[in-house]
């Protein structure tokens, strides 16, 4: 039946008999084309084998397979699970292969962080970041935060009961922000802020609710602008980072190409993973960006070292066979798909860490680093703010408290010392 993965009598028979018999060489397929070992496409089967025994049982029709279906197998079956030996029972397999399947079988999977929720949280938080997406235009990490920010509000408001604004008071709305979550920094407060008066907008374009007073009440989060002085990192300090990559496999060269990226020319991580072989100009030198936080295109220089580091990693890691047009793609399984921002985030992290550094994290660290670099060599402000692609001016001025340098020349004797 499925020749591409040799499987137990019984889990076989589990499959021919099943509603899913006619997915199941698709599914093979689809797992293998993937990039998966030959032992995790075994297992994924053998788990999709035992979800097809249970829908046998309790005759469900393949048209009735849905996230929530399968959700309710991986939580209400697995742990008081009778079915016949062997099968496998582990639930993070388990979900891993329905989620596999559900995409064989065409139906929208939610995102992880939404499986443990009732029908009616998930609906809402996925019709919530469709409007983030299609009306507010907001980038996938963003509708990602701001989806788990509403998961939240909507478990702790109602449970798992259904979801009736009429029920939500002025008060719900003012103790959801200022304790969320407990003990967080204002930051966190100010975007959950943020979070809540997008929904209740959401509700109010989406369903005609009259929400305004709750908008209102919707605290504000002390926050000063140019308040906080940002982290760079010296130029020797940047060396020793680039230094900590060892080029010696396919994730290495790609992860220092990356990196190079964001401390070379001051790239924001989302800006990283967006770019296309296309984008790439090497008779000219250049890189356009197409999509940045400000939602316009440039094209921007390429330095020598950050061009030929995502050379190296074009020519020497980077498969042939790949037919994603991003340049920076995944290795391991699901292979060749373009990478997300969390994987810039990891190979960073990583980096600080083989240096040694404890309180360094983020991403930005690099660009503000980028920032100090190009004032200390006597760029004007304007010169920054145009390599890094900032709409205003203003957003630039907060790099003006650590250009030392300039400060020392205008700053003033403290009042009652000697000048």
């Amino acid at each position: 039946m499925i020749g591409l993965v040799p499987l137990r009598p019984q889990p076989q028979a589990w499959l021919r008999r099943s509603v899913l018999s006619p997915f199941a060489e698709r599914y093979c397929e689809y797992l293998v084309e993937a990039g998966y070992a030959a032992c995790t496409v075994n297992r994924y089967v053998r788990c999709v084998a035992h979800f097809a025994y249970w829908l046998t049982t309790r005759r469900i029709a393949v048209a009735r397979v849905d996230n929530r279906l399968a959700c309710g197998f991986v939580n209400d079956h697995l742990p008081r699970c009778t079915c016949p030996d062997p099968i496998p029972r582990c639930r993070t397999d388990v979900s891993a292969a329905l989620q596999h399947l559900l995409v064989v079988l065409g139906t929208c999977a939610v995102p992880r962080y939404l499986w443990a929720e009732p029908d009616s949280v998930q609906q809402e938080v996925c019709r919530f970041t469709e409007y983030l997406k299609d009306v507010c235009g907001l980038a996938e990490c963003t509708r990602y935060q701001r989806g788990r920010i509403i998961r939240d509000f909507l478990h702790q408001r109602f449970g798992r009961g259904p979801i009736d604004m009429e029920r939500l008071t002025i008060q719900d709305v003012r103790r959801f922000v200022t304790r969320y979550p407990d003990g967080c920094k204002a930051g966190t407060a100010h975007v959950a802020g943020i979070t809540l008066r997008s929904y209740l907008r959401f509700r109010s374009m989406q369903y005609n609710e009259q929400v305004a007073e709750l908008i209102a009440a919707v605290p504000n989060v002390a926050g000063w602008r140019l308040a906080a002085l940002p982290q760079t990192l010296s130029d020797a300090a940047i060396g020793q980072l680039l230094n900590s990559f060892h080029h010696e496999t396919a994730a290495d060269l790609r992860d220092y190409a990356m990196v190079r990226c964001l401390a070379d020319i001051g790239l924001r991580a989302a800006e990283v993973v967006q770019i296309q072989l296309d984008d790439l100009n090497w008779r000219d030198g250049t890189l356009q960006i197409r999509r940045t936080k400000s939602r316009r295109g440039y094209v921007i220089p390429l330095p020598e070292p950050t061009g030929h580091a995502i050379a190296d990693y074009i020519r020497l890691a980077r498969r042939t066979t790949t037919t994603s047009r991003a340049v920076f793609v995944r290795h391991y399984a699901p292979a060749d798909l373009p990478l997300g921002t969390g994987r810039v985030h990891q190979a960073v992290h990583a980096a600080y860490v083989r240096c040694g550094w404890t309180e360094q994290s983020g991403t930005h660290l690099l660009r503000h680093s980028v920032a100090r670099r190009l004032l200390r060599s006597g760029s004007s402000l304007k010169e920054v703010a145009d390599v890094l692609r900032h709409q205003s001016i203003d957003t630039t001025a907060i790099y003006t408290k650590i250009d030392l340098q300039s400060m020392e020349a205008v700053a003033l004797p403290w009042p009652g010392s000697k000048s």
